[in-house]
């Protein structure tokens, strides 16, 4: 299988932008993933050190020079705050698969924004990688993530038993999965009502 880079993408959307991580995201991100109320479904404990934020960007960087995937950090467009970000990882050229995540700030939550980003970040990946099938996984408790996924069109598959062990607690996570021929480029419409300040 032969590699090749794979630009990270600049989307807009109605009320987000998505665009290439740069250092100066280390702080937010490390503010991201350092919350034990937001990372309490992660497969993994908070982080602890802000290294690891560097080192995540860098990774980013890694994944889209060996042409792997794709992570991107979402603002808000009306005033450019970090809302999170959204990534498609394990691009496979060869199955025309990839592995969907997202991560938001707990203040953004409740607004859409998660469905959103995730659906243009699709929409770019089924234009560009000539993506078959995606798969996403969350844990059976975060109800909030699997409504996302089925409401960018993901159907729940099954569920994997005991697949993780984060700090001593042991948790089943669902398995999502979306075809090519299932996908619904307007899935997602961009909701009406005001949004919370």
């Amino acid at each position: 299988m032969v590699r090749m880079t794979l630009a990270t993408p600049m989307l807009h959307t109605a009320r987000l932008r998505l665009r290439p991580f740069t250092d100066a995201d280390a702080d937010l991100l490390f503010a991201l993933h350092s919350s034990t109320y937001v990372m309490r479904y992660w497969d993994s404990p908070p982080w602890n050190e802000r290294a690891r934020a560097e080192r995540f960007i860098n990774m980013c960087r890694k994944m889209a020079d060996e042409g792997t995937g794709a992570r991107v950090a979402i603002d808000r467009a009306s005033d450019g705050a970090f809302v999170g970000w959204c990534g498609l990882t394990g691009w496979n050229p060869d199955y025309r698969s990839a592995s969907l995540g997202y991560v938001l700030d707990e203040a953004m939550w409740g607004h859409g924004y998660a469905s959103e980003a995730a659906h243009a970040l699709l929409q770019w990946a089924f234009d560009t990688l000539d993506l078959n099938r995606v798969q996403a996984e969350t844990d059976t408790r975060n109800v909030a993530s699997a409504r996302v996924l089925e409401k960018i069109g993901f159907m729940r598959e099954g569920t994997l038993r005991e697949d993780c062990v984060v700090n001593g607690e042991v948790s089943d996570s669902w398995v999502f999965g979306l075809i090519r021929r299932e996908w619904r480029p307007a899935a997602v419409p961009i909701p009406a009502r005001e949004e919370r300040r």
